[in-house]
């Protein structure tokens, strides 16, 4: 982003601050109010039924109608059809908390991000400090839970069964993680960088059921391009989407995304807590997975999960309309990588036999989602399969091959769909 958007972001938020419009920037704002008493409500809209998960459309506040996995802690997916475009609106971006009593409501007055652990100078920085850094930085990049797409494994895994709607993309603006830590001042020694949120759980103090953090390694390439963020496509973050603050780590999985950041603990020794430990991890094979009966047979190792595989989604056609023999029609999807971005989509008509070159959109950054359109005719009446696959800058290329690992991550094989196809009446 150019240095004169740039500072017209920022400006835009110190208005919205100045102004008392920005969401909780007095003691309880309206928006807070409302998360805080409004019950969810039912949408009666359908979403696509072999592509997100099954649930109910639900809507909260400063929220489309979004599909419900569970609502202690709130897990919310996104329907395919915002995905026809390469920002997600924030109003449809999907939610997921890991423990049940996430904010609703956030004093701008009295908060503060700390910044403490094994460094020079501790911080208690407020909002509006944040806000008005000279270093303001914008980025697009995806956001993917790492259980997105659990729902296809086989066998099946614990944990909640997302379809594909775990992930969004968006413009996020704030400041280099960087640039606070050397506000902070890093002592020498330091091995990582803890991040905790607001959030809590009913667990005994200590327990990962009440509190959830997550540690990047220093030095790495993840805690060098880390962002805080306070601003999502140009707007203050959504309640349920972290505000005031979250982190953003470009290319990696969301769980390393901390919302509704609070704490920034720089650490001397290496983070044993069970969501480093245990949780979100992946065997160390080269794909990252194993088999069910290695996993059973117990002493499979594992590492933290990293980086986002390369994927590509079908969004038009869903399937939904049947297709006319030799008529044209153009499909469109998104593609995205955390490894160098998106280099080629390909589609095939034949199950896979050749494979034709789909033409790229827009390129919005290496983290970014990317458009892309294959035009095509359906040759014959009756049952046929689009697929489609994605090359990213490194060149890794998805495989028709299901990953299993016992966590339901890195999900990534070709996707297909299936079309019907008829002779006009």
């Amino acid at each position: 982003m150019r240095d004169a958007e740039r500072l017209s972001r920022r400006q835009a938020v110190q208005a919205l601050l100045g102004a008392g419009l920005l969401p909780f920037s007095n003691a309880k704002a309206s928006v807070s109010d409302q998360v805080q008493t409004a019950a969810p409500t039912l949408s009666s809209a359908e979403p696509s039924s072999d592509w997100n998960a099954p649930g109910p459309l639900i809507i909260y506040p400063e929220k489309v109608p979004l599909i419900q996995l569970t609502d202690r802690p709130v897990q919310l997916e996104t329907p395919r059809s915002y995905f026809a475009q390469t920002r997600t609106p924030n109003a449809a971006f999907f939610v997921r908390w890991h423990l049940s009593q996430h904010p609703r409501v956030v004093d701008l007055q009295s908060f503060r991000l700390l910044i403490e652990g094994h460094v020079e100078r501790p911080q208690a920085l407020s909002f509006s400090t944040l806000v008005q850094q000279p270093r303001v930085v914008s980025l697009v990049a995806v956001c993917q839970c790492a259980g997105n797409s659990r729902s296809r494994f086989s066998p099946r895994v614990v944990g909640s069964q997302w379809g594909h709607g775990a992930m969004g993309a968006a413009e996020w603006t704030g400041v280099r993680l960087r640039d606070l830590l050397t506000l902070a001042g890093v002592k020498s020694g330091a091995m990582g960088v803890q991040f905790e949120g607001l959030d809590r759980g009913s667990g005994p103090q200590g327990m990962p059921s009440a509190r959830y953090a997550k540690t990047l390694d220093l030095p790495s390439e993840a805690a060098q391009e880390a962002l805080v963020v306070y601003a999502m496509n140009g707007e203050p973050l959504p309640l349920l989407n972290g505000f005031p603050l979250r982190l953003v780590v470009p290319g990696y999985f969301a769980t390393y995304w901390i919302k509704a950041l609070s704490t920034i603990r720089v650490l001397d020794k290496a983070d044993d807590g069970f969501w480093m430990k245990t949780a979100y991890r992946i065997p160390t094979t080269a794909t990252g997975g194993t088999s069910p009966e290695e996993f059973a047979a117990g002493g499979v190792p594992t590492r933290p999960i990293g980086k986002l595989p390369v994927r590509s989604f079908l969004i038009t056609p869903d399937g939904s309309h049947k297709l006319v023999r030799g008529l044209p029609v153009t499909a469109r999807g998104v593609a995205f990588s955390g490894q160098g971005g998106i280099a080629k989509v390909e589609c095939s008509v034949d199950e896979g036999k050749t494979w034709h070159t789909a033409q790229l959109g827009e390129d919005s950054g290496k983290f970014a989602l990317r458009g892309f359109a294959f035009r095509f005719a359906p040759a014959k009446p009756g049952l046929m399969s689009l697929w489609v696959r994605a090359t990213d800058g490194t060149g890794a290329v998805q495989r028709d091959q299901a990953v299993w690992n016992p966590g339901g991550y890195l999900w990534n094989r070709i996707e297909k769909q299936t079309l019907a196809v008829g002779d006009a009446a």
